[in-house]
């Protein structure tokens, strides 16, 4: 079978799972609706309570939750190709941690600054994000002509341990109302009303994935190391600084949406290996769509396991993705 027909195959697959689940979690919950209703636009939507339960609870969150889990899962593969270590993920390199300072800074102080119709916490996440992201890469670059794997691994792991200490440290002057809804969202929280932050986040996933179609092929050459990459005729710096900006812009415009929600970019690229191949020219569509399905279908059983109250999502990967780890620490190679 051809690359193409496989490439069909994969992406008509995992789609067809992902609408499935995308169309069917706005449907469910513990207030049941009519879907009849929710499209009946004689009715003001003032007044038609389906249509709101539908529009403004379910949908914004359900589309929000496939998006962090594409924006998650693709930055999983790219970081794995990266490094070159099945271990790594979107948080191996600070960069949701820095996101998660900007918005507990923004929580904590009530910052109230807008910007393009844009509010503060989304804002905050994503410009901590962006901080991150440079001084881990200047870091990488300080002693090194190019990107240094190694340094970047480091000082990433550095960063996340510095950009933690610093939130428990703003944690520490705030009030108790505050640090309990701190702490909902350093858990993961997809509780979105609203397409605000979808907007927020969509330059950053645009750019994120036209990035990622680019670094198919490349990744493919760096899994076999720099030196075997570099005589097949593949810019290693370029394609390394590629991988790093794509993948840490993914992670910021993800947790500028959903906080840091951990696991998926570690469970979906394993997964989705064991079922397409390792060549990221399928990895990366897979895991963007199969993905996006993951988060949806953790957030649906978040939100009517105990209803009617709400387990944060990132509770749901943790239960699903802590034995997965430990499971991929301890399986023969």
């Amino acid at each position: 079978m051809t690359l193409q027909h496989r490439f069909v195959r994969t992406v008509l697959g995992f789609g067809a799972i992902a609408a499935v689940t995308i169309v069917v979690s706005p449907l469910v919950g513990p207030t049941s609706i009519n879907l009849r209703r929710v499209f009946d636009w004689s009715i003001p939507f003032s007044d038609n309570t389906d249509a709101q339960i539908f529009f403004v609870a379910r949908l914004p969150r359900t589309l929000s939750g496939a998006i962090v889990g594409a924006l998650f899962a693709s930055a999983g593969v790219v970081f794995q190709g990266l490094l070159r270590n099945p271990l790594a993920t979107p948080f191996t390199l600070g960069v949701s941690t820095g996101a998660a300072l900007g918005a507990i800074l923004a929580l904590t102080f009530g910052w109230s600054i807008t910007i393009a119709g844009i509010s503060a916490v989304p804002l905050a996440a994503f410009v901590g994000s962006l901080a991150a992201v440079g001084i881990v890469y200047a870091l990488a670059q300080a002693r090194h002509r190019g990107l240094s794997t190694t340094v970047l691994l480091l000082a990433g792991v550095t960063m996340n341990a510095f950009f933690s200490a610093m939130i428990l440290f703003v944690q520490y002057f705030a009030s108790f109302t505050d640090v309990a809804r701190t702490l909902r969202w350093l858990m993961g929280n997809l509780d979105v009303s609203s397409y605000e932050p979808l907007v927020t986040a969509l330059p950053g996933l645009v750019i994120a994935f036209a990035m990622f179609a680019w670094l198919a092929r490349p990744l493919n050459l760096l899994s076999l190391g720099p030196d075997s990459a570099e005589s097949r005729g593949l810019d290693v710096a370029r394609a390394q600084r590629a991988a790093f900006l794509s993948a840490s812009l993914a992670t910021g415009a993800a947790v500028s949406i959903g906080g840091p929600i951990g696991f998926v970019g570690i469970i979906i690229p394993h997964l989705v290996r064991l079922l397409v191949g390792p060549d990221h020219r399928l990895v990366l569509p897979a895991a963007a769509l199969f993905g996006a399905a993951f988060l949806v279908a953790c957030d649906l059983v978040a939100r009517t396991i105990l209803a009617p109250i709400e387990v944060p999502v990132g509770v749901i990967t943790a239960v699903i993705g802590g034995p997965f780890f430990l499971w991929l620490l301890i399986r023969k190679p």
